[in-house]
């Protein structure tokens, strides 16, 4: 196995801003949720552990008490989630009031039978305040009640949002659609990852656009904690099996759990019940099951006793794992957990210091909620750490391509989790800024001073949009292979892969304005690529200033740069200190960023590190021939998005037209968008003809 060191390592402040309360007993993204409790259609997009379930408590109970509303139904994936709202102390805190649920209408608790006709007679039941059910539950509930408007005067929630998608036939989202168009309902939509791993829109941008937003990002709530510090991710590539691998990168002192392969993947062996019986052997030796509670005793090659829960074995006993689990009080009662689809989503072990995942999972939703496993703060626990095992191809294998797409889409999944665990990057138009207006940190401001950019645009930038082009490119792995594999240019995916990707996710907007998201979504990561942000006050001494074409101005701040007085009319009056972009040795004003010369910056250049360190060189050499002969022809659509550039070029080179010999590849590629355009034009005079 060619074993690697973490891709990526985020270390944290520990400020204990994001679990500290206040005076109503609402931690930071809580209180921030709180503030917006009047919107009729909220959308909570926070990382897992940032308090959403209690969240929508202060939110439901103001929508009962003050806002005039009668129920509240709360919807859930999967009956263990139904646990985090269970009934809580609020009052004691500082709230009006505390959240309770008649055990009549919590139907994610063991033993209520009928649910359906429960749902239908709480809506019927006038005294009846609280509902928790199943997704499932609920869908049928809907379509057994026959109209909308029973549920007027209720505050829908639907928690793990991301299970609902604009996509026709998707029954949850559909629901959505007609509560917004048929009824008075109120809906609280709550997810800590907003995007689908089929990159299907989880609401029509007509109805999105209904939606306040509320966005608490990873990097806040990690940032936040008191104990964690810091979060490792690495992916590890193997040849053969993968229990040898498992031998190198399992460490036995730590709280883990292990998700096995899908039985369909290609890493795992078809037996996942054998599968189990290997990792038990690679732990240690067991000792015995407890008949009550279903936990394995372990012992390990130092002697340690070790408590181990199989959720894989789909035998009665894994009830009683389960109930263990949902009850642990302390450390010591857990130690390796062994799942397969379960302990992802709204799983809560908080001692969990490492998730390792085994076979490359293909949705980013899915990989955010297993890293989210780990990432509760927990005293004692430091370190979070996220590995995942994938099978390295050899060359002379017959699923070598799809094997070497796999790989290629775990290393845009760690370019991913870059993006979402570094500071935030937000955009605001200069037109939207009000005088005296103090913008936060990491604020790239859009010079619309001559063409002032749309209500549209502005609401999809305020809404964390760029993220989710971001997340929605790093998805589209035939797109950036050639990025991560050096061949192609930076300005490619500039110019045709992002605005493409913008309209396929903004469809109401025009092509101009799906140019400034594109923009702003390329200019955010090569800004996290590049390490991000630097306050002008934090500069090192002696550094190369330079203006926005990247030309030297200064030799350091000591000698007139943007941090000298005398350079002072250059800075935003209303940014209190200026930030600076690292390009290569030199530091540029993001207040005179020049889009050219981002444009030319590659947001994948750390990718080919990652693949020449994980992969021999073999193997290298055949990921690079399969992303060439992978690469997709010339399509009308594209054709029709370049032809603009074409011209451009033609005019700025003096009448030249692109040539397929060129060395740039940006020119190759309009020489044969060109030549694309040219056979179509015969064919048509042909068909004329």
């Amino acid at each position: 196995m060619n074993k690697m060191t973490d891709i990526l390592t985020v270390r944290y402040a520990q400020t204990g801003k994001s679990t500290a309360p206040n005076n109503m007993g609402m931690r930071e993204m809580q209180a921030r949720a709180y503030e917006k409790r009047d919107a009729q259609y909220l959308l909570i997009k926070a990382p897992p552990a940032s308090g959403k379930s209690r969240a929508l408590m202060f939110i439901a109970l103001d929508k009962l008490f003050k806002q005039g509303l009668k129920k509240v139904i709360i919807a859930v994936p999967e009956m263990s989630i139904g646990g985090s709202f269970k009934d809580t102390d609020l009052t004691s805190h500082g709230f009006f009031a505390d959240w309770k649920v008649d055990p009549r209408y919590n139907l994610c608790t063991p033993g209520n039978e009928g649910k359906v006709d429960r749902v239908i007679e709480f809506l019927e039941d006038p005294s009846a305040r609280a509902l928790i059910c199943t997704h499932a539950t609920f869908r049928f509930a809907y379509d057994r009640a026959g109209s909308a408007r029973k549920f007027n005067q209720t505050l829908v929630a639907i928690d793990e949002f991301h299970h609902a998608s604009a996509e026709e036939g998707n029954i949850l989202g559909g629901i959505v659609s007609d509560l917004m168009a048929r009824s008075t309902a109120h809906i609280v939509a709550m997810t800590g990852s907003y995007f689908r791993g089929d990159a299907v829109p989880i609401l029509t941008p007509e109805d999105e656009a209904k939606f306040t937003q509320v966005t608490y990002t990873y990097y806040e709530q990690l940032n936040g904690y008191k104990y964690l510090k810091s979060l490792g991710i690495g992916y590890h590539f193997y040849q053969g099996r993968y229990f040898d691998a498992l031998k190198e990168v399992l460490d036995v002192t730590k709280k883990t759990i292990i998700h096995i392969p899908n039985v369909n993947s290609m890493e795992s062996t078809g037996q996942k019940l054998d599968e189990v019986d290997r990792i038990m052997d690679v732990i240690g030796d067991v000792q015995g099951q407890d008949p009550e509670t279903g936990i394995y005793r372990v012992k390990t090659r130092s002697g340690k006793i070790l408590f181990v829960a199989d959720l894989v074995t789909d035998t009665p006993i894994r009830q009683n794992v389960l109930t263990y689990l949902r009850n642990i009080k302390n450390a010591s009662q857990m130690d390796i957990i062994i799942a397969l689809g379960m302990a992802k989503e709204g799983f809560d072990w908080p001692w969990c210091e490492h998730v390792l995942t085994i076979g490359y999972r293909s949705s980013l939703t899915e990989i955010i909620q297993i890293i989210g496993r780990a990432t509760r703060d927990c005293e004692g626990k430091t370190h979070a750490q996220f590995t995942n095992l994938i099978a390295q191809p050899d060359a002379e294998d017959e699923d070598v391509r799809n094997s070497v797409n796999n790989m290629l889409k775990a290393i845009t999944v760690s370019l991913l989790m870059e993006q979402i665990l570094a500071p935030n990057i937000t955009f605001k138009p200069r037109s939207l800024i009000g005088s005296g207006e103090a913008l936060p940190p990491g604020t790239v401001i859009i010079d619309d001073s001559e063409a002032p950019v749309s209500a549209r645009v502005a609401q999809i930038l305020a809404n964390g949009g760029t993220q989710d082009v971001i997340t929605a490119a790093l998805q589209n792995t035939r797109a950036i292979a050639p990025m991560i594999t050096g061949e192609s240019t930076p300005e490619l995916f500039t110019e045709e892969t992002l605005p493409k990707i913008v309209t396929q996710l903004y469809p109401d907007i025009t092509p101009d304005e799906a140019k400034t998201i594109a923009k702003a979504a390329q200019t955010a990561m090569a800004i996290h690529s590049n390490g991000g942000l630097v306050p002008e006050d934090e500069l090192p001494p002696g550094v190369e200033i330079a203006d926005d074409s990247g030309s030297m101005v200064s030799d350091s701040l000591d000698s007139g740069s943007a941090g000298g007085d005398e350079n002072q009319e250059g800075r935003d009056p209303q940014r209190r200190v200026s930030e600076f972009l690292k390009v290569g040795e030199k530091f540029i004003n993001i207040e005179k960023l020049n889009i050219d010369l981002i444009s030319k910056i590659n947001p994948f250049q750390g990718a080919y590190e990652i693949l020449s360190k994980s992969v021999d060189a073999p193997m290298l050499k055949t990921i690079q021939d399969i992303v060439v002969s992978n690469r997709s022809g010339v399509t009308e659509e594209e054709a029709v998005l370049l032809w603009p550039n074409i011209q451009e070029f033609v005019q700025e080179h003096g009448g030249k037209k692109p040539s397929l010999s060129s060395e740039d590849a940006y020119e190759r590629r309009l020489a044969e968008v060109l030549a694309f355009i040219a056979k179509k034009r015969a064919e048509k005079l042909a068909q004329q003809a």
